[in-house]
């Protein structure tokens, strides 16, 4: 056995140095759990001075999604989980993409095959269906069924190396123990021992060369000098295989943090295909990454306290994995919907106004409207960005209203009481000064003082007849500012004029 054929492989790794990956498959978009456990992995290496890795890990061709590779490195970009090392790193031939390392796992598949601890497999689909030993797939062993044994297993190292020479194809098999038992050691879930006679001898490498996902994250892990694993729980009955070969190939063990999936209630996992959002959809509908991240981040780990809001920064300064629980998570949009109005309202005026630029120019047509001052009436009252456009498209166009909505029960305001009161105010608005929030606002509490009623009396049914919506962002003196005088005042003779007919509607 030459050992020296691995040298050039090992990585030259600072000793004692945490280093961590996130190894996702490009199989689609990033879903709230990968987010999850790239943000653990991040907070792990962070929190102790150390490396965070991205890995992509593409072995599997058959689910292979083209451009998942692009999404992955945005998200992480986006949510600012900035990676040490990574695929476009340093290049095209940075290795960090395991099919751009294909090469150098079959040596380590084949260096098992001579300690006797996995073996070449010769056998045919075909064969391997009629035997019974599989089901369908040759390079599939039936998890748990020991009892049909694999005919290569037994077969002489130098009988099956003559073969492989010899171009015969073949895969290469885990030999797992049929005596004894394995125990995983995890930071979440504790100590989970396994027999190890309900192993499977799983695929090392496969007949086109590639390595499986298993034993390449196995190789690359070390070859990485990677010391935490963040994995899912899906990932729990593969650990003693993982276990195993580190010991075959005398290995130092990492420490593994195994995370409960992120459910949508207590039955169901989310998944895309139910419909349930993934990090870019949330995105698209107004949720803002900051929130995103902090609501993720609580979702199976708790910081302790009554604190729930925090940046990354202080995520890293606080983070520890022993607040991460081993029950499941359920995603609640409600929650994480408390969350992004929180973070919104938390935002600087000139950023708000910014991030909602977007969404207020879909709606606002007219140049004569502030941008800033209707973002300003937004701020206070949006839970998320995509709902801004339902908020203000009464500002590009009066919309057609049933009188009914000047009847409001609280106030004691009927039709009657509203028609009077916009006349009041209509004539007001016109001998007014100077037109600004203040000045508005001052007449009206003086009118409704000298009338001798309620400031919501006089108030509904302004803002019913500016925007012809019972609930807007912002109240009556608000939005008649940013109208304008001459657009509140037509907007006040369209709701008198739609009073004045017997069930009439507000026209412009």
């Amino acid at each position: 056995m030459d050992n020296n054929r691995f040298e050039k492989m090992e990585a030259k790794i600072p000793h004692g140095k945490v280093r961590t990956r996130f190894a996702p498959s490009p199989t689609g978009y990033m879903h709230v759990g990968g987010l999850r456990t790239a943000l653990y992995t991040y907070l792990i290496a962070k929190k102790n001075d150390g490396t965070f890795i991205l890995r992509i890990e593409d072995t599997d061709t058959a689910r292979f999604v083209e451009g998942a590779t692009d999404v992955i490195i945005k998200t992480l970009k986006d949510a600012g989980l900035n990676y040490d090392e990574g695929p476009d790193i340093g290049g095209p031939t940075a290795p960090y993409t395991q099919s751009e390392r294909r090469e150098l796992y079959r040596p380590y598949a084949e260096l098992l095959c001579e300690k006797d601890a996995a073996y070449y497999c010769f056998c045919e689909p075909k064969e391997a269906v009629d035997s019974g030993q599989w089901t369908g797939d040759s390079e599939q062993w039936p998890e748990g069924d020991r009892i049909k044994k694999d005919p290569c297993r037994d077969l002489p190292y130098k009988e099956s190396k003559n073969r492989v020479d010899a171009d015969t194809p073949f895969v290469i098999r885990m030999k797992s123990p049929y005596e004894g038992e394995t125990t995983v050691v995890d930071v979440v879930f504790g100590e989970v021992t396994t027999q190890n006679k309900t192993l499977d001898d799983m695929v090392l490498l496969k007949r086109d060369g590639l390595p499986t996902y298993n034993f390449a994250n196995v190789i690359d892990d070390h070859l990485m000098g990677i010391t935490h694993v963040v994995r899912g729980s899906e990932y729990i009955s593969s650990a003693p295989k993982y276990n195993l070969l580190y010991k075959a190939f005398g290995w130092e063990i990492p420490i593994y943090v195994t995370v409960s999936p992120v459910m949508r209630d207590a039955q169901h996992k989310m998944s895309k295909r139910d419909g349930d959002p993934t990090y870019d959809d949330l995105i698209n509908q107004g949720y803002l990454p900051d929130a995103i991240l902090n609501y993720t981040a609580l979702l199976g780990w708790s910081p302790g306290g009554e604190r729930e809001m925090f940046t990354l920064k202080e995520m890293t300064e606080i983070f520890d994995v022993s607040g991460i629980s081993k029950a499941p998570a359920i995603f609640d949009i409600e929650k994480l919907n408390h969350f992004n109005g929180e973070y919104i309202r938390a935002m600087s005026t000139e950023d708000f106004t910014e991030i909602a630029k977007p969404y207020i120019c879909s709606i606002i047509k007219d140049e004569k409207l502030s941008i800033k001052d209707i973002a300003g009436i937004l701020q206070a009252r949006c839970e998320k960005l995509s709902d801004i456009p339902d908020k203000i498209d009464f500002f590009d166009r009066l919309p057609d209203y049933d009188t009914e909505l000047f009847v409001h029960k609280k106030s004691k305001t009927d039709k009657t009481i509203s028609l009077e009161m916009l006349n009041i105010a209509r004539a007001a608005f016109g001998s007014l000064a100077e037109w600004t929030s203040e000045s508005i606002h001052d007449m009206l509490i003086s009118l409704a003082l000298e009338k001798g009623i309620k400031n919501a009396t006089l108030m509904w049914p302004v803002r019913i007849a500016v925007t012809g919506k019972a609930v807007t962002p912002g109240g009556a003196v608000e939005i008649c500012f940013i109208l304008g005088r001459d657009e509140t005042i037509r907007r006040i003779d369209s709701g008198i004029k739609a009073l004045l007919q017997p069930g009439g509607k507000a026209y412009e």
